[in-house]
């Protein structure tokens, strides 16, 4: 399995030639972001000389669906029914002990310095620090003993503190449960791990659900996974770095802004405090960030957002082909959906569903089966001929949605859909596509010579002007 391990994949990049060796000396501050911003969506960054760090760091693992589908094993047009079958029946992790787990190789329990340990990045201008931006942040529901996974932005504000954005999720609702007993809750941030861990990390699941068991599921074999040493969570034993801590209880500090997902900055506010209390590593770490607002990003949160608007829209309107989180719409904000229509109306049902599935979506275009939802030449084409706005057109005022949508009143505006279908009483020939016989099968390089320069009769007359 070529995703096995972070290091694994990083090999399997090298061989395919998608990974970007940096050997010049690179800052913290804004370099290792601009050069992984240039390289987004190609390659993989790998910097081998950063500051005065001796550890490497890599950015970039996934930036392409292809990257992630390659990681499942399938093709981008399958990543979505694998990643929902995945989500609907996890398999346990394989706890195994310290001698088998490389994160342990290295265990530092006092003069925890994060900043002097690790090369943390500065990713942009107005950021107020140096910021984690990859760590699988886990931790565990004393009663049932599953364990929560999700990935928070984590701002150094300390030796071992870290400020975090901590949404009203599952990891809130437990972090609220143990502050109002009192207590701290007990937490672990994996940095490095497998990308295919690292997907499972963001579906979208019923409180209760432990997303290292989505990795299992996707992975077709037990995510080995290792108990922390001064808290009690498990974590990937091949991960390469783990940071162990607490969210303190009733503390809160200033944290941000931020750079986030819509390519605007979260502001800064009070959050939650984490106190590190032990780092583990393997020999020879390597540090992992994703640049916000990157493809890497994007995708991250997008592709289980697809799989969980399809399970939705499925509900309404069984014959949903496809779903897709554009990347022009932050994966967040536009959803466009192909649906195999036998009813009219039904469009609008999608669009209805598709609205309900996450505050966040604020725009959905429906499409029919034929048109390439993953083509947004192919999807502005469907808007521009087959749209009308004062029948195809379904508004909603005063939604919830993102309060990181600057256009938003403090995260209430509108939303709409567009029902970009064909009407099934139409004329045969009124939507008809054209099409030229031959095209798909015709391979150009039968017929194009690369190699030689022209050589036309027709164009000897002109050579001597």
């Amino acid at each position: 399995m070529r995703s096995k391990t972070f290091r694994t994949w990083l090999t399997h990049l090298q061989t395919t030639g998608r990974l970007a060796t940096i050997d010049k000396n690179v800052s913290l501050e804004y370099e290792v972001a601009a050069i992984a911003k240039k390289l987004d969506g190609k390659k993989a960054t790998y910097f081998t000389s950063v500051e005065d760090y001796e550890i490497p760091v890599v950015s970039g693992i996934c930036s392409t669906r292809e990257d992630f589908a390659e990681a499942l094993e399938t093709d981008q047009y399958n990543v979505i029914t694998k990643f929902t079958e995945a989500v609907s029946a996890p398999e346990a992790c394989l706890l195994v002990n310290e001698k088998e787990a490389p994160v342990k190789e290295n265990i530092i329990l006092e003069n925890i310095d994060l900043m002097k340990m690790f090369p943390i990045p500065v990713h942009h201008e107005k950021d107020s620090g140096n910021y984690i931006t990859a760590g699988l942040f886990i931790v565990r529901d004393p009663v049932t003993r599953k364990q929560n996974v999700s990935i928070h932005r984590l701002q150094i504000s300390g030796k071992n503190k870290i400020g975090a954005l901590i949404l009203p999720r599952h990891t809130f609702h437990l972090y609220k449960q143990a502050e109002e007993a009192g207590r701290p809750l007990e937490c672990a941030i994996a940095i490095g791990v497998d990308p295919v861990t690292l997907l499972a990390s963001q579906a979208s699941t019923p409180f209760g659900v432990d997303e290292l068991e989505i990795s299992s599921a996707l992975r077709g074999e037990p995510l080995e996974v290792v108990r922390c040493k001064t808290v009690d969570i498990d974590v990937p034993a091949y991960a390469e770095i783990v940071l162990e801590g607490k969210i303190l209880p009733h503390v809160r500090e200033p944290e941000g802004p931020f750079g986030e997902f819509p390519k605007y900055y979260g502001p800064r506010s009070d959050k939650e405090v984490i106190e590190i209390t032990a780092v583990t590593h393997r020999n020879n770490p390597i540090f992992y960030t994703i640049v916000p607002a990157g493809y890497e990003h994007l995708l991250l949160g997008g592709i289980p957002r697809e799989a969980s608007l399809f399970q939705s829209i499925r509900q309404t309107v069984p014959s949903v082909t496809a779903v897709h989180m554009s990347p022009g719409g932050t994966c967040r904000y536009h959803a466009i959906v192909s649906i195999k229509k036998r009813n009219e109306g039904e469009a609008k049902n999608a669009i209805l569903a598709a609205l309900a599935n996450s505050f966040d979506i604020k725009h959905v275009v429906v499409t029919d089966e034929e048109v390439d939802i993953f083509n947004m030449e192919e999807v502005e084409w469907a808007i521009a001929t087959r749209f009308q706005a004062d029948r195809d057109l379904v508004v909603v005022h005063e939604a919830q949605s993102s309060k990181l949508d600057p256009s938003s009143r403090d995260g209430v505006g509108s939303k709409m859909g567009l029902d970009c279908t064909v009407p099934l009483n139409s004329e045969p020939m009124q939507y008809l596509r054209v099409q030229i016989p031959g095209y798909n099968e015709c391979n150009l390089d039968e017929y194009v010579n690369r190699d030689k320069s022209i050589q036309s009769v027709h164009l000897e007359e002109d050579r001597h002007l």
